[in-house]
């Protein structure tokens, strides 16, 4: 079972930001049953002071659930609770006028009158600044603030109240729930912006890989659509002349031949630059996309100008490589070094909040099935790798360190062996007609 960390750093920061937000609004009601509840009971011994701690303790109670159900109505998951609010304007008038009865007919005490102000205002104020997270409109939040305050002004008739104390009490009530109201705005404007940049980030992910798709269509409907055109009418023209008995036929069939090979050639060539990466670009990526995250990405390139083939290979395990730090653990820091050692390559990528994987495995790479495990056979993401090192004569090595650290060691020779006779054969036989 995950721990309390395990749980968090599972979390994304859309939903990081939310779990914060919601609990911070139960806060408020523990802050109301600490600040106005409670120091009711030394002032009012017995029964009295029991039930309107109760009593708070329940308005409390409302005011979470409320909070609540309010996010969720802006996370669009539920219904605006309309009935909910309504309970909670009904309770919240319920304890005020509880507060006053106690204050004209209760117990007589020096710290009576505080403790039962305290509790009027604060319970208006809680209250007011709950239901305006429940509303969208900025003029009906207004309304709802100055309604709580006018009515909290309005009991100082009947009970014939000094006009300073009621002008005092209405003012704290404007100022608490004018107060909590605008923090209940805020922090919903927050979650909803914290939730599009999330989105924006996913759209214009999708829409540069759209965009890289459509590249590589163009690319190959340059390359095939002419050739493939040319070979119909030559194949055309090539049963035609057939039909006639014309030797020309052979020899339009063997232009089809030639062209066909051109255009299996050229579609390798677009194909083989698609699949390429330039270390340099990939490590600049990688540095400014880490850090957007938050995560402080450091990069030591030690190396003078690699070969194409190495600079491909390398580049595609930096781009894994970031991927993995940026899906999996939650990294702070993370150092990304590359150096020529006895005629190799090596790329070393090492970060810290390696969280614990399936089987025991920490680290910053997927768990099994994710894509890109760090167990061997666990995904298809670090087995993709290592085929592309491998067909340059290199070799990759990825799992967790001391110190709650992952690290991926790639390396790869700066000249490519020479292939042994059976795969000279096997090439052979590719290239061959």
């Amino acid at each position: 079972m995950r721990g309390p960390v395990g749980w968090w750093r599972g979390k994304s920061t859309p939903a990081k930001v939310e779990t914060y937000t919601r609990w911070s609004f139960h806060f408020f009601a523990i802050l109301e049953v600490v600040s106005v509840g409670l120091p009711a009971l030394p002032q009012l011994p017995g029964w009295p002071g029991v039930w309107l701690v109760l009593l708070v303790c329940l308005h409390a109670t409302v005011c979470a659930a409320t909070a609540a159900r309010s996010l969720d109505w802006t996370r669009g998951l539920r219904p605006q609770p309309v009935r909910l609010l309504w309970t909670l304007a009904a309770v919240t008038a319920a304890v005020a006028v509880a507060s006053l009865a106690i204050a004209q007919r209760g117990p007589q005490g020096d710290g009576i009158p505080k403790v039962t102000g305290a509790l009027f205002a604060g319970s208006l104020s809680f209250g007011g600044g709950t239901i305006a997270l429940g509303v969208r409109d900025r003029r009906r939040v207004l309304a709802i603030v100055a309604g709580f305050a006018a009515g909290a002004g309005l009991y100082t008739f009947p009970l014939h109240i000094p006009g300073l104390s009621g002008l005092g009490t209405m003012l704290a009530v404007l100022v608490g729930a004018g107060f909590l109201a605008f923090t209940s705005l805020f922090s919903v404007w927050l979650l909803n912006a914290v939730y599009a940049l999330d989105e924006a980030r996913e759209t214009r992910t999708r829409l540069a890989v759209a965009e890289e798709r459509l590249r590589f269509g163009r690319d190959l409907h340059d390359v095939l659509g002419r050739n493939l055109s040319v070979i119909s009418l030559k194949s055309e023209l090539a049963v035609q002349l057939a039909r006639r008995g014309r030797p020309e036929a052979v020899e339009q069939m063997i232009e089809v031949q030639r062209i066909a090979q051109e255009s299996q050639r050229e579609v390798r060539e677009v194909v083989r630059g698609y699949r390429e990466a330039d270390l340099g670009i990939e490590l600049a990526g990688a540095q400014g996309v880490l850090t957007a995250a938050g995560i402080a990405c450091e990069i030591r390139d030690e190396t003078a100008e690699l070969p194409a083939p190495v600079q491909s290979a390398l580049g595609w395990v930096v781009r894994e490589a970031a991927t993995n730090v940026l899906r999996h653990g939650d990294a702070q820091r993370c150092a990304v070094a590359v150096r020529v050692r006895e005629g190799r390559a090596v790329l070393t990528v090492e970060n810290d909040g390696a969280g614990a994987l399936p089987g025991g495995t920490g680290g910053s790479g997927p768990a099994e099935g994710s894509g890109s495990g760090p167990a061997e056979g666990g995904g298809s993401g670090l087995a993709g790798l290592r085929e592309r090192l491998a067909a340059v004569g290199g070799a990759l090595e990825a799992g967790p360190v001391t110190g709650n650290r992952f690290r991926l060691v790639a390396e790869v020779p700066l000249r490519r062996p020479v292939p042994s006779a059976d795969e000279r054969k096997v090439k052979v036989e590719e290239v061959a007609p």
